[in-house]
């Protein structure tokens, strides 16, 4: 594998920003994590880093020049900040009021912006996937289970929500049981979405004896996949199980994997299928 150099990890919360570190860990890649504010997995502070606020840029960019990063990689959850309660250093005073104008235009403008600032000061943006090795949904069924016709018609129904809403940038998922849309994802993410569909009326989804129903993910059409590629992991092939749906799926490739064998064993074991929808 060729040097890549050290690594700059502008981590959020969830297991992402935890898999790619341990990832570089286990391949000797040395790892420079920044751990965001109220948002990284506090796990990640065994790694050498800092933590920094949303808007300490010009710290961030101190500390990744110090450690001799040359590249950086954004993942993990962040909630959009309520831009007048943060407290920018210098660097983040210059450029916060260009990030609140991109705001404006959407998450996707926004990310793209901060991507920039980065760019901008010599770093090359590596995607997770990248990271990762690669490890995206393939094409078909990942697991024993293989959905049945009614199944693949709601997973397809949910894919085409989910990238409907993904061109007006509010999400990338959505569920769909028995061609009836329970739900789309916002800003509240996969979990609060598929904890709110474990909410509603039994005769409007399935139940653990009557699995039904299907989780589609899907990126947003004009969304940078270094950045914000779909995610999904054993909780929540948990928790769609929960919510009583016979299966996941995404877009084959465009699907990021947290663990790939612990899927799998969570779709068998529940009956769930995992599934990768090809495109051309």
């Amino acid at each position: 594998m060729p040097d890549r150099g050290r690594l700059g990890l502008i981590a959020g919360g969830g297991a992402l920003p935890l898999a790619i570190a341990a990832r570089c860990e286990a391949e000797g890649r040395p790892v420079f994590v920044v751990r965001l504010t109220s948002f990284a997995d506090p796990h990640l502070a065994r790694y050498p880093g800092i933590e920094a606020g949303m808007a300490e840029i010009g710290r961030v960019l101190s500390a990744l020049k110090k450690a001799g990063c040359a590249a950086v990689c954004f993942a993990g959850t962040v909630n959009r900040p309520d831009f007048k309660a943060l407290k920018p250093d210098l660097k983040g005073a210059t450029v916060l009021p260009g990030i609140i104008a991109a705001a404006t235009k959407g998450d996707d403008a926004l990310l793209r912006k901060i991507l920039s600032v980065f760019e901008a000061e010599g770093y090359a943006i590596e995607g997770a996937d990248d990271i990762l090795g690669g490890e995206t949904l393939p094409a078909g069924a990942l697991g024993r289970v293989t959905p049945t016709a009614d199944q693949l018609a709601d997973l397809r129904k949910a894919l085409h929500v989910a990238e409907k809403a993904g061109e007006l940038d509010i999400g990338q998922g959505a569920v769909v049981c028995d061609g009836l849309v329970l739900a789309v994802e916002a800003q509240e993410g996969t979990d609060a979405m598929l904890a709110r569909v474990a909410g509603l009326p039994a005769d409007l989804r399935g139940s653990a004896g009557t699995l039904k129903g299907a989780l589609g993910k899907a990126p947003k059409p004009i969304q940078d996949l270094r950045v914000d590629m779909p995610v999904m992991g054993a909780r929540t092939v948990e928790m769609a199980a929960a919510a009583g749906l016979a299966g996941i799926g995404g877009v084959a490739e465009r699907l990021i994997l947290i663990d790939r064998a612990a899927i799998i064993e969570a779709a068998d074991r529940l009956g769930l299928f995992v599934w990768g929808e090809a495109r051309p």
